[in-house]
């Protein structure tokens, strides 16, 4: 039997550590996580949701202004955010965002509202245009929630205010969550849960918005300040 050296003998257990890190990583390295150096080899996912216009939508005769939409840091990044327990906060390995989760959660309830017909004019903020109301949404949550199931659900959670931009009060606020479960765990499968709950959740708005801001009017017809006549 061959011996081994004094300094041999101390490099085993180092080597042991590095052998069983290395496993553990490899191990790792298909599991949910962040990891900087994935992201200039990443899935670039860009969700298309288009809200068919619902008949039942009242008509607006007055005009919305989009306020930029608020929500967390860690909520409103290009990584795919999700939930595999109530207490923790992943992303998706290899795979990002085309836009922020505010940017695709406000370009389709302002695609909604313009292809709807069923307002006189829509833009968002900074566009120039005079409006009767602004829209402020806070958005909560974006992300892929197991919540104790197999497959986990596309959440989205925002809290949606009405103002009348004369006085600035708030005319109507309303909470909206919408989750799509998907049809499997791969990160395809997911962003196709976000699309449908993207759509789900814009078109809520846009009915509410339109039904908040029509209520509104009514009540304040005839006011110092408010017209009430349909614009051109």
């Amino acid at each position: 039997m061959s011996t081994l050296t004094t300094s041999t003998r101390r490099r085993l257990p180092r080597l042991a550590i590095a052998l069983a890190l290395g496993t553990l990583l490899a191990g790792c390295s298909s599991l949910l996580g962040g990891g900087g150096g994935d992201r200039d080899r990443a899935t670039i996912y860009a969700p298309d949701p288009r809200v068919a216009a619902d008949p039942a939508w009242p008509q607006a005769d007055w005009q919305l202004m989009l306020s930029p939409p608020t929500a967390a840091r860690m909520i409103d990044s290009f990584r795919i955010a999700v939930r595999p327990t109530p207490a923790e906060l992943q992303v998706y390995r290899g795979a990002s965002w085309s836009k922020t989760p505010t940017d695709m959660l406000q370009d389709t309830v302002l695609r909604a509202l313009e292809d709807s017909g069923h307002i006189a004019a829509v833009a968002r903020q900074g566009a120039g245009m005079t409006a009767d109301y602004k829209l402020v949404i806070d958005l909560r949550r974006f992300e892929a929630d197991y919540n104790g199931n197999p497959l986990p659900a596309a959440t989205i959670e925002a809290n949606v205010k009405l103002i009348h931009n004369l006085d600035q009060t708030v005319v109507d606020s309303r909470t909206f969550l919408a989750a799509e479960t998907a049809t499997g765990t791969e990160v395809a499968q997911v962003v196709d849960a976000f699309t449908v709950a993207l759509q789900g959740i814009s078109g809520e708005m846009v009915g509410w918005i339109l039904a908040s801001g029509n209520a509104h009017e009514a009540t304040h017809a005839g006011r110092p300040g408010v017209s009430t006549a349909p614009r051109r």
